[in-house]
């Protein structure tokens, strides 16, 4: 696929020919007969024709006035509208309703519209609304709710169509077209994955259907809906496809959430106990401890803390259930003692503030020796990108839908590493014979500015590299990738500031710094945490301001 710069004015047009090619080629076994028929007559259409197609398709909703579809670059409108009419893909509704006219009409033609029925034609928009809202006013055609106008209201009416052929390429609902279509994509390069039949996600036509079924269910969500009522038309949204699986736990859990803040205790747990999302089990304790089930909560707790799934559950954990055992009436519960962490308190010229605290930390640490660097998360996650770099990249099933995915589709599923198991253990085995620090400078030098979810391009230097890669002991590396592989989306974050390096003795120390008034974060404290049990070197910096040079 060619990227095609916005210099081009018709730039959009020819991204959105792409997107109709990819989708034809990769996935022509799955669409039906009607889908087929359009992307071939889209392609035989003038290009004024095709142009105001798409931007139609790019612009929310279905119903366009006639004078807001004016654009330099297509000409004339009604020239351009002429085969889309004939082909009956856009029309002139024959009927719209209050609400409709309401999204379309200025509060100025409203007023003259409706001049006898409202008692307050000044009111705010929707207050407008509401009033004729009251009247119960039927639907009908624009010419009997706006007589003697001149304005047109056209219906775009192939937008369901165009969102099935927007999941196949994107993978998802939630991009829009602009995404995609009025993206610069000249300006950024992204890895080149092989596609094959076998590494699509959606396999049957059936299988497209269910997704957007599921989508559906999304948005009745977003638009608060009942969730009993969502629940209950999800009954039959089960699939054995993996992607679709995933889907649908994160939407069971959303609405289990839904569940829990209109205190619906009894559905919400009933949801989370069907939900195979990562946080469904600590969410069950918690909905118990809510609704003041303190004993169900605390054996819960006690079941799920003989054998936590992941760090942020022990976190929880170790909240919930010192509280449980006072709810209960047991003595207080006393914290393990661990060891201390390393604590710098620091007291800085009030000028430097307007540094920052970290850049202020940074300059003064430095001119005690070493290399200091502001990395905060980038340096931790830049060496897994590159050193993983394949694994990252691998052809999985569902991870890849287009040439210009920066991330696979799964980063943040739970069975991300386990899908990629192998690929990653010859990427992590590396940490092992120490050929870590030629692959990862290798993939440096031959990936320079790919798109990458982990690698931070604009911080990297060789220079930094190097540095790292002297000073950072490769099993404490290997300690922090897999940390970072058990919980891609709430590991990647959290990392202390600062890193000092001093390459000449092989050595590092982390700092992680809080200004005045700031406080640590949890993703900080597991991270803290972490460092202290498998002993990383890391700091924690307390800064404050005096007000003497």
């Amino acid at each position: 696929m060619i990227a095609h710069s916005v210099d081009d004015p018709f730039y959009y047009l020819h991204n959105f020919r792409q997107v109709l090619l990819w989708v034809e080629q990769r996935y022509e076994d799955l669409l039906d007969d009607q889908e087929l028929s359009f992307i071939r007559t889209f392609s035989q259409l003038d290009a004024p024709a095709q142009a105001l197609m798409v931007r139609m398709v790019m612009r929310k909703g279905e119903l366009f006035r006639s004078d807001r579809l004016d654009y330099a670059e297509i000409g004339d409108t009604w020239q351009a509208l002429q085969p889309l009419q004939a082909l009956g893909w856009v029309r002139e509704p024959e009927q719209l309703a209050l609400e409709q006219l309401f999204v379309l009409l200025r509060k100025d033609e409203l007023a003259r519209c409706f001049a006898r029925q409202l008692s307050r034609p000044r009111a705010p928009k929707h207050e407008l609304l509401a009033q004729l809202q009251a009247l119960e006013l039927a639907a009908r055609p624009l010419a009997e709710w706006f007589p003697d106008s001149e304005v047109r209201i056209l219906h775009w009416c192939l937008q369901p169509l165009c969102d099935r052929m927007r999941l196949l390429f994107f993978g998802n609902l939630y991009q829009d077209w602009s995404d995609f279509v009025l993206a610069d994509l000249g300006l950024l390069r992204y890895e080149q994955v092989p596609f094959s039949t076998d590494s699509r996600a959606l396999q049957q036509r059936a299988e497209v259907d269910l997704a957007i079924a599921l989508h559906q269910c999304a948005e009745r969500l977003e638009q608060g809906d009942d969730p009993v009522a969502i629940l209950a038309a999800m009954q039959g949204l089960h699939s054995d496809n993996p992607w679709l699986s995933r889907r649908h736990a994160r939407l069971q859990f959303a609405l289990g959430q839904q569940c829990e803040r209109l205190g619906d205790w009894a559905q919400a747990l009933a949801v989370y106990a069907q939900c195979s999302h990562a946080q469904a089990r600590i969410r069950q304790v918690r909905v118990l401890e809510r609704s003041e089930q303190w004993p169900q909560a605390h054996a819960l707790a006690l079941q799920l803390a003989a054998a936590p799934a992941n760090a942020l559950e022990v976190q929880a954990l170790e909240r919930m259930l010192p509280r449980l055992a006072r709810k209960l009436g047991g003595p207080p519960q006393r914290r393990q003692r661990v060891a201390p962490l390393e604590l710098i308190e620091l007291e800085l010229p009030r000028e430097h503030a307007a540094l920052g605290v970290e850049e202020a930390v940074r300059q003064h640490l430095a001119e005690a020796g070493g290399h200091v660097h502001y990395v905060e998360n980038t340096l931790l996650n830049s060496l897994f990108g590159l050193l993983c770099w394949e694994a990252i990249f691998a052809p999985v099933a569902g991870a890849f839908f287009n040439p210009f995915q920066s991330a696979p589709q799964d980063l943040h599923d739970s069975d991300f590493q386990q899908r990629r198991s192998a690929v990653f253990e010859r990427c992590l085995g590396r940490l092992d014979d120490g050929s870590h620090r030629q692959a990862i400078l290798d993939c440096y030098a031959a990936k320079q500015g790919l798109q990458s979810p982990f690698v931070f391009w604009p911080m990297l230097s060789e220079a930094l590299l190097q540095q790292a890669l002297a000073c950072l002991p490769a099993a404490q590396l290997k300690h922090c990738f897999v940390r970072l592989l058990q919980d891609i989306r709430n590991n990647r974050a959290g990392m202390p500031d600062l890193i000092q390096f001093w390459p000449e003795q092989g050595r590092y120390r982390m700092v992680e710094v809080k200004g005045p008034g700031d406080r640590l974060q949890d993703n900080q404290l597991r991270w803290l945490e972490f460092c202290r049990a498998n002993g990383l070197a890391v700091a924690v910096c307390h800064v404050r301001w005096s007000e003497a040079s």
